[in-house]
């Protein structure tokens, strides 16, 4: 039988409408003149939404110290839950050092924390994680973002406002330019909105006389434009070279990572980290399927500059080749050199050409194979050395990044 929703206890009543979106939320609460009441209440209806949705991701109750509308708060949480994810840098002709070419995004206790993807330099397999952006959103309502220079600001830690302008933490703006793509600029208005405060009134004369210097100079400021030649020219040159002085930050552009992780139809697709050949360097790698069905695989680092860059490898189809293969196949497998202490059971084979290779002699010297492991990782390698790379992805656990270097 049926039950009114009226005669469901409030709890539950909240439970369901948790739901629903805001926009439904908005429709039920045209229903009664109760349920209208009830959908009014920001710290019923609203924080089970919240609660609901991202209870189990992070603390709802200590964004903005507790002291912002729930009703915010989720228009805030479903904004930044868009960057829960990888981030890779959009291309730029000389991207700046302090500008990483692979970010991920989790959450925190009370915000959002992109950090700086780095590849260690030892056997390990290990990545680095060092902070890069903090978002979260005040007291007051309003959104507060941090860009951490050089990756030393521990998560979590309060923002002292007093010291903000002699750290390397920067405000910043965080624009999303549609799905999948943000832009982070510096804030230079931050200061300003944070520490401007009004004269008292009963206060000294001293910021009369302040703003009546500001009207002379203003006044002089302004003849001084009218009646010199170029007068308005070197005024803005004069603020533009002032502006480029307070620039800590240049603003970049990301683009999201979406298919980070293979899949049964697509077994190399997604984030890898991997040695180069001959060398003790861990690289990331990224492997896509294009639409013409083959399979392209470049550095990160790479895709993060403006100039067209070469491949690390390509294949022409992604159908694998299943064992047994011909003992041409086995020989070529055999002669590696790898740096696996226990070699993997290969389970398929691709044939593959080097971006790098042109025409004629060089062919040769870019042709390879890829070999795909049982373990669900794989390997490539070229003719023309006797290296195979072994790649590992770039997992997650629970929603952490996985094989994290400790600090």
């Amino acid at each position: 039988m049926a039950i009114p929703m009226c005669d469901i206890p409030e709890d539950l009543q909240l439970r369901i409408l948790s739901f629903l979106s805001p926009t439904e939320i908005s429709t039920f609460a045209c229903t009664s003149k109760r349920f209208a009441s009830l959908c009014r209440e920001d710290r019923k209806i609203w924080h089970v939404m919240c609660d609901r949705r991202w209870g189990k991701k992070t603390q709802i109750k200590k964004w903005g110290n507790g002291g912002i509308a729930y009703k915010l708060l989720y228009r805030t949480l479903k904004r930044l839950e868009n960057l829960i994810g990888f981030w890779r840098l959009c291309g730029r002709a000389n991207p700046a050092d302090s500008s990483p070419p692979l970010v991920f995004f989790e959450w925190g206790s009370s915000f959002v924390l992109g950090s700086r993807v780095l590849a260690v330099n030892d056997e390990t397999y290990q990545v680095r994680k060092t902070p890069f952006l903090v978002l979260g959103i005040s007291p007051e309502g309003r959104t507060e973002n941090f860009l951490d220079l050089d990756g030393n600001h521990r998560s979590g830690v309060p923002v002292d406002l007093n010291e903000l302008e002699r750290s390397n933490l920067v405000p910043v703006d965080v624009n999303f330019m549609g799905n999948g793509h943000i832009m982070v600029e510096e804030n230079p208005c931050f200061f300003r909105e944070e520490q401007k405060s009004p004269v008292c009134k009963g206060s000294s004369s001293s910021g009369d006389d302040d703003e009546s210097e500001d009207v002379v100079s203003e006044m002089y400021t302004q003849l001084a434009n009218r009646t010199s030649p170029g007068g308005d020219r070197r005024r803005k040159r004069k603020k533009e070279k002032e502006r480029q002085a307070r620039i800590k930050w240049e603003p970049e552009h990301f683009i999201k990572v979406s298919d980070f992780s293979p899949t049964l139809t697509k077994p190399l697709q997604g984030l890898w980290k991997g040695f180069c050949e001959g060398r003790n360097l861990l690289e990331l790698y990224l492997v896509k399927y294009d639409e013409v069905g083959g399979i392209i695989c470049k550095k990160v680092e790479d895709l993060s500059l403006s100039r067209q860059t070469s491949p690390v490898f390509w294949t022409p189809n992604h159908a694998f080749l299943r064992s047994p293969f011909s003992a041409e196949e086995e020989l070529i497998l055999g002669g590696r050199i790898h740096r696996e202490v226990d070699e993997q059971v290969i389970s398929g084979m691709l044939y593959m050409n080097s971006g790098e290779a042109g025409n004629g002699s060089d062919l040769l010297r870019g042709e390879g194979r890829v070999w795909l492991y049982e373990n669900g990782t794989f390997g490539f390698g070229f003719l023309r050395d006797q290296f195979i790379t072994h790649l590992k992805r770039v997992a997650l656990e629970d929603g952490c990044l996985a094989d994290v270097l400790d600090a």
